[in-house]
């Protein structure tokens, strides 16, 4: 974070089954990262089937809905039918994908959940593909991966009954045509949302920021906003993304950890202490028996207040306020003196 990462990806072949091996378990994980992000910064999870979510689901309920996490899951059905989804040997049935979803969705309200349909897998009937279309119809996913089948020398799958590639073709039309029958966004025009800018969109016309529900969101191309955690006024909806407008006096959020203080540096003083002028030459702020003899006493004294607070304790304290009495003396009594 301290190079300018404003956004982390966890991911892996199933990002769920984290820690079975060595004795821990996802949300464990999850729990301990999020201490460490900054604001203004987000992090992805990655896919997970269902199986290993199920075991967890009150714990994510919770971690999806911290405000530095995206509300955001991608857990694969592949199918609406379970006879397919056994003979693809997947661990799970249709109801433990519904039940993941049904529990997200009522638990972190707004939730985006991304799932993937492979379309004509050996032995799939009219019947099994009809309950996949029901399934999508039903829970309208904002982000549908569609892929059609097409076997693999040598494996399992490959030496089934393949169902023909016409078929396969007209099933993947079909659902696509479905997908892009409804818009998942229409609904939130005129929203105000709070958008993480994070790169240039594919025709450069806008940079890409996305929502708390990790939702596509184009803003204007403004190199200011690279990286930064705005406020947007959603003006228009597309399939894949909204547009929005940043607001002008909405407060602006960079992600960043604040730099660690060198050897012998206190926090706390202005860069006007920190670097003192001395005969042309600039010295950094330092214990008081550390200084130049020569420093200015105006400078020694400003120092001294801060740095010897925690050392010197009261007395250094007294001290340096007995000195700026004397200073004040000497100036409002019109004295002059070289100090």
């Amino acid at each position: 974070f301290t190079e300018g990462v404003c956004e982390i990806w966890l991911t892996s072949e199933d990002t769920g089954a984290y820690g079975r091996d060595i004795g821990t378990d996802l949300p464990t994980l999850l729990w301990k990262l999020v201490e460490a992000i900054p604001e203004g910064a987000m992090l992805r999870l990655g896919m997970t089937n269902p199986p290993y979510i199920l075991e967890h689901l009150e714990e994510m309920a919770k971690i999806l809905n911290h405000p530095r996490v995206y509300a955001f899951l991608h857990i694969p059905v592949q199918s609406a039918s379970d006879s397919v989804l056994m003979d693809m040997k997947r661990e799970y049935c249709v109801a433990d994908f519904k039940q993941v979803v049904d529990f997200l969705k009522e638990k972190v309200p707004g939730i985006t959940i991304a799932t993937d349909i492979i379309c004509g897998f050996p032995g799939e009937t009219d019947e099994d593909f009809q309950e996949t279309m029901k399934l999508v119809e039903h829970y309208r996913f904002p982000s549908l991966f569609i892929n059609q089948f097409y076997p693999r020398p040598g494996t399992p799958a490959a030496k089934m009954h393949q169902v023909p590639a016409a078929v396969k073709k007209q099933r993947t039309k079909d659902l696509s045509q479905l997908f892009h029958s409804y818009n998942p966004y229409d609904h939130k025009v005129g929203e105000r949302q709070r958008v993480l800018v994070t790169e240039e969109s594919f025709d450069s016309n806008h940079y890409v920021a996305h929502n708390p529900f990790y939702e596509q969101v184009l803003v204007p191309k403004d190199p200011l906003l690279m990286g930064k955690m705005v406020e947007v006024n959603i003006y228009e909806a597309g399939k894949h993304f909204m547009k929005g407008q940043p607001v002008s006096d909405a407060r602006v959020c960079t992600a960043s950890i604040t730099r660690p203080l060198a050897k012998g540096e206190v926090s706390g003083l202005t860069e006007e202490f920190r670097h003192a002028p001395q005969n042309g030459t600039d010295w950094k702020a330092r214990p008081a028996a550390e200084m130049p003899a020569k420093a200015p006493l105006r400078w020694r004294v400003a120092l001294q207040l801060p740095l010897q607070q925690g050392g010197g304790g009261l007395k250094m304290l007294s001290v340096s306020l007995a000195l700026l009495a004397v200073l004040a003396m000497f100036y409002y009594g019109g004295m002059k003196t070289e100090l």
